[in-house]
């Protein structure tokens, strides 16, 4: 069982730990299997600290000596191995529970601020819901599916929360307009090149529930972009 393996592992590094409080002083690394020791300790290490807000490493040094020399076994084999188990399931259903709370606000903000920007003047919505408003008019051609453009744009959240900007980056995009999410494909078949617009995607129209993990985009957020139509590539 994996995590049993792990807490395994973690158990010789802190007993270890234990051994180098009491006077033990650290070792050199001085060969192949020194640094591959080293290296596992660190590697668990990070693991732990990534599983668990709190850990008792008095209790857990004391649970591997009891294992270790069959004594004073407070917890059977069987049972332990159920409770850690317990343990992260129980673990996994309140992350998970926490993200499905937080997507359901972000949807919520979302659809409040959509609500509120509509009445705005100079907003326009559209039938998908997206809404824009022109901050420039250019005259050039617009786009459709078949094109590549190249822009400009500045992304936040609606709480102001900059999360991509060619603008910061000092370098136009280059893509399909099919290559985009919905928002973008339907805003940019609105624009003439030279336009510059300001787009509110709802998250349906953006990246719904499944935005790039670890990224600043959160599930269901709506997303406001500056975006600057300079050319039709091809």
């Amino acid at each position: 069982m994996k995590i049993i393996k792990l807490l395994s592992l973690v158990s010789v590094v802190l007993l270890m730990v234990s051994c180098n409080n009491t006077g033990v002083s650290n070792k050199p690394l001085k060969t192949e299997l020194d640094s591959v020791s080293y290296a596992i300790g660190m590697d668990v290490a990070k693991n732990v600290k990534a599983s668990f807000e709190e850990f008792d490493n008095d209790l857990f040094i004391q649970g591997y000596k009891n294992a270790l020399d069959s004594t004073d076994i407070m917890i059977d084999e069987t049972k332990a191995q159920a409770i850690v188990r317990a343990y992260f399931q129980k673990k996994q259903q309140n992350e998970m529970a926490k993200r499905q709370e937080e997507a359901l606000k972000n949807k919520q903000d979302g659809e409040k601020f959509l609500e509120e920007n509509k009445a705005k003047e100079g907003v326009v919505t559209t039938e998908s819901g997206l809404q824009y408003s022109v901050l420039k008019e250019g005259t050039g051609v617009k786009p459709t599916t078949e094109s590549r453009v190249k822009v400009h744009y500045h992304g936040t959240l609606i709480d102001g929360t900059v999360f991509d900007s060619s603008v910061d980056r000092g370098e136009p995009a280059e893509f399909g307009v099919t290559q985009v999410i919905k928002g973008w494909t339907e805003g940019l078949q609105l624009m003439a090149v030279g336009s510059k617009y300001k787009f509110f995607i709802p998250s349906d129209l953006a990246y719904g529930a499944n935005p790039r993990p670890g990224g600043v985009i959160q599930p269901n957020s709506t997303l406001i972009f500056d975006v600057e139509l300079l050319e039709i590539v091809e």
